[in-house]
């Protein structure tokens, strides 16, 4: 009796406790792609990515003519004239490989770049959602952009365009 007692407690106190609670979802893509400053970061970080990379190719084009070279006159080369210019090509390489990972690598500059660039407009959407989340008393936002296991969302719990009004922005 006493174990039926709390199976019945606990049903109806979850069941009460979760009428209380309202949610929503954003799309983060939708509200980042509606900002024209988000626009303009996106554009110069690609302009960055696409000037690295270029470098970088630029490297690797050198360090192919330079292999071709070699393989050329490898034949008639003395043994320390070889040795010496597989050492360059190696050390050619390894700056290239250096170079791609200073750019490009987990804390290189394209990493410090989007978030000096990203970062802020993010803050800024979160902050938003952060206004409108407390001013509507909702106890979950849920974002469906960016790989998200929202498998369903009725768009009348899309709160997006709440978040670009909140910003100043006019949604289309």
């Amino acid at each position: 009796m006493r174990n039926l007692l709390i199976i019945i407690a606990l049903v109806f106190g979850t069941s009460f406790a979760s009428y209380g609670q309202k949610y929503a979802y954003i799309d983060s893509d939708f509200i980042l792609e509606s900002m024209p400053e988000y626009s303009e970061a996106k554009d110069a970080l690609d302009g960055y990515a696409t000037k690295w990379q270029n470098e970088i190719d630029e490297r690797y084009k050198q360090i192919k003519k330079r292999k071709e070279e070699f393989l050329r006159v490898e034949a008639i080369l003395p043994v320390e004239e070889r040795a010496k210019r597989q050492e360059e090509i190696e050390t050619m390489e390894s700056e290239a490989l250096e170079m791609q990972q200073l750019r490009f690598g987990v804390s290189g500059d394209l990493f410090a770049k989007r978030k000096e660039l990203i970062e802020p407009i993010q803050d800024k959407v979160f902050e938003a959602l952060g206004k409108v989340a407390s001013n509507r008393n909702f106890s979950f936002v849920f974002d469906k952009a960016n790989q998200s296991n929202l498998i369903f969302a009725d768009p009348k719990f899309d709160i997006s365009k709440m978040v670009l009004r909140e910003m100043g922005i006019n949604a289309r």
